[in-house]
C-alpha cells in the first residue's frame, strides 16, 4: 500500500485555496509552553520543522526562542513564507528553507529540536515516517510531534462534514500509547505522549460551507468550551490534538 495519503498537488491545491496565511505570529502560540520549556531545559540551538510549510512553527521559535531554524517541505513557496516572515518583523535570511521530498532528502545535519505539527498523520506507514523525523536528531536532542485527535468529536465532526479532508488522515496512528511504543522501539526516551487541549473543533475553508453547518459547528464549539471550562481535563473523547515528546540518547 502507498505509503502517502496526499501527494504534491493536494498541497499545492490546499495552500493556493487559503488567503491570510501573512500573520503575527503571537507569542502565546498553540504548543508555546511545551516548546519553550524543551528549548530552555535542553538548551536548543537548533531547529528543523518538518513539513510545515508556509512555517508558522520556525517563525514561533526564531522570534520568540532566538533558534537558528530551518523548514523542510515538499512544498515551499518562498513568496509566502517572506511575507510571513516580514509580519513578524524578521528577515528573509532568519529561517533557512529546504524544498524536498522527505522521503528523497539525504541529510547530513542533525538537529537538538526536530518538530512537525500535523504531519505523520497523512501517511499508512506511522514507524516509518516517525524514524525519519529521528534520522534529523542529534544524540542528546528531542523529537517533538503533534497531530489532531479524529478519535475524539472533531473527528466525527471531520467526518460527517468533510469527508475529503477526513480520508486524507490516518486516524489508526492517533493513539498516544502506538506512539510512544515506537519511539521505546527506536531506542528514545519517551517523555510524554498524551492527548493535548480541553475541547476544540474546526473544518478547513470554513467560510465556503452552508449556514447550517457554520451554525452547527459553532453551536458545538460554544458547548464543547462551557463544558470543559466547568471540567478541564485532557480526554480522547475531547481532546483536539495529541503531543509526542520524546529524547534521543547521547
Amino acid at each position: 500500500m502507498d505509503n502517502l495519503l496526499t501527494d504534491r498537488q493536494f498541497w499545492v491545491n490546499y495552500w493556493e485555496s487559503k488567503t491570510g496565511l501573512s500573520v503575527n505570529i503571537p507569542a502565546n502560540y498553540l504548543f508555546h509552553k511545551e516548546l519553550t520549556t524543551i528549548v530552555q531545559t535542553q538548551k536548543v540551538r537548533t531547529a528543523i520543522e518538518l513539513g510545515g510549510f508556509p512555517g508558522y512553527y520556525a517563525v514561533f521559535l526564531k522570534k520568540y526562542l532566538k533558534l537558528d531554524v530551518t523548514l523542510l517541505d515538499y512544498f515551499v513557496h518562498q513568496p509566502v513564507t517572506n511575507e510571513l516572515l516580514k509580519a513578524n518583523n524578521l528577515k528573509e535570511s532568519d529561517i533557512h528553507s529546504i524544498e524536498t521530498d522527505l522521503f528523497n532528502h539525504k541529510e547530513t545535519q542533525q538537529y537538538d529540536l526536530v518538530l512537525s505539527c500535523g504531519l505523520i498523520e497523512h501517511f499508512n506507514d506511522t514507524t516509518d515516517i516517525i524514524q525519519r523525523h529521528i534520522d534529523f536528531v542529534k544524540p542528546g536532542g528531542t523529537l517533538f510531534i503533534t497531530l489532531p485527535n479524529f478519535k475524539a468529536i472533531n473527528g466525527w465532526f471531520q467526518k460527517s462534514f468533510d469527508r475529503a479532508n477526513y480520508d486524507k488522515h490516518n486516524i489508526s496512528c492517533m493513539d498516544p500509547a502506538l506512539l510512544a511504543d515506537i519511539c521505546k522501539k527506536a531506542g528514545l526516551e519517551v517523555i510524554q505522549s498524551k492527548y493535548f487541549g480541553h475541547f476544540s473543533i474546526w473544518l478547513e475553508n470554513e467560510k465556503q460551507r452552508s449556514t447550517g453547518i457554520k451554525l452547527l459547528k459553532k453551536s458545538l464549539w460554544l458547548a464543547g468550551k462551557v463544558f470543559t471550562k466547568i471540567l478541564p481535563f485532557n480526554s480522547r473523547q475531547l481532546s483536539p490534538y495529541i503531543i509526542l515528546e520524546a529524547r534521543k540518547q547521547k
